[in-house]
Formats: C-alpha cells, sequence, structure tokens
C-alpha cells in the first residue's frame, strides 16, 4: 500500500497534498518554502518516505490554449529533481481560483497565509488525478 502526493509548485512555495492508502481521498499536508531548492526537495524526500509515498502528480500551469510556458517549464524542472519516483503531470489551471473559492466558502482567511492557498491546490490537483483513476 503506498499513497499519492501531489505538488503545487510556484516560485516562492510548494503546497503538498497527500492521498490516503485507499486513493479515495486528497488531503492537505503542508506548504514548503521553494527557496533554497536543495532544502525544499529534502523536505519534500523526507515526506515522501514518512508516507509510503510512490507517485507523485504534479499541477503543470498549462497556458489557457494548451501550451507550456515558461512556468510549466519551471514546474517539469523542479519535477525533474524528484528522480525515483512516478511522476505524473496533471493539468492544473485555474485551481488557484478554485482554492480561494473554497478557503473563502470555509470561512478561511487566506490573505495572509497564501500558503492555504497552495495546500487547498495541491489538494485540487490530487482530486482531478484520483477522480481519473477511479474511472
Amino acid at each position: 500500500m503506498y499513497k499519492v502526493m501531489a505538488l503545487d509548485i510556484g516560485t516562492k512555495r510548494i503546497g503538498i497534498a497527500l492521498s490516503d492508502y485507499l486513493l479515495v481521498t486528497a488531503n492537505a499536508h503542508s506548504c514548503v518554502q521553494r527557496q533554497p531548492e536543495e532544502t525544499a526537495i529534502c523536505e519534500i524526500e523526507n515526506i515522501i518516505k514518512e508516507n509510503n509515498v510512490k507517485k507523485i502528480v504534479i499541477g503543470v500551469p498549462y497556458n489557457m490554449d494548451g501550451t507550456e510556458g515558461s512556468q510549466a517549464e519551471d514546474c517539469k524542472s523542479f519535477a525533474s529533481k524528484l528522480s525515483g519516483y512516478e511522476i505524473i503531470y496533471e493539468d492544473e489551471r485555474l485551481t488557484s481560483e478554485t482554492a480561494e473559492e473554497n478557503l473563502r466558502a470555509r470561512k478561511i482567511d487566506f490573505r495572509k497565509n497564501k500558503g492555504l492557498v497552495d495546500i487547498e491546490s495541491a489538494c485540487i490537483i490530487l482530486e482531478q488525478y484520483l477522480s481519473k483513476m477511479k474511472g
């Protein structure tokens, strides 16, 4: 049994979500600072080991026309440093807006803690992936 991790990779922070062992639910985990990058990779790898993660879903911010821009390339470049795991790329267009709506609906003030948006975005990315796996 293993878990799936989702990463919402931004320029400042990386939101992290984890599935349960049944691969049914996406659960908020944490947010790590992107810089220094070696530290971020180390923190993510520690979470991977602690949670028996075998697959990592990377949210890729494609352009609205479906092409890859510089941010998509940056996410893939970061993901390439996580070697030894199955990497899956998931379209993450508009997840930040959806994440903000979800947090507002739960009456969570994220304005002073943008990491909450990153974590919620990672949950959305993971939910999208898990629902594709089901059917």
